[in-house]
């Protein structure tokens, strides 16, 4: 969980600073390149949280296996 909660602060801090600089965003803004940012950033979180639930349920049948033994 610690990990995982290192990985979002991360994330948001880059994109924070992809955000701060006023002059790439026009520049996103203008070219409408920004559109193909936040849809990658909106594909790389659903994948994270995709890659997450899958993770967390293995490891609960992982144990439901280990307590029947």
């Amino acid at each position: 969980m610690n990990r995982l909660f290192c990985l979002l602060l991360l994330i948001f801090s880059l994109v924070n600073q992809v955000f701060a600089a006023g002059a790439s965003t026009d520049y996103l803004q203008q070219t409408g390149k920004i559109y193909v940012v936040v849809i990658v950033i909106a594909v790389i979180f659903v994948g994270l949280s995709w890659y997450l639930y899958r993770l967390d349920r293995k490891i609960q049948q992982l144990e439901k296996r280990q307590e029947h033994e």
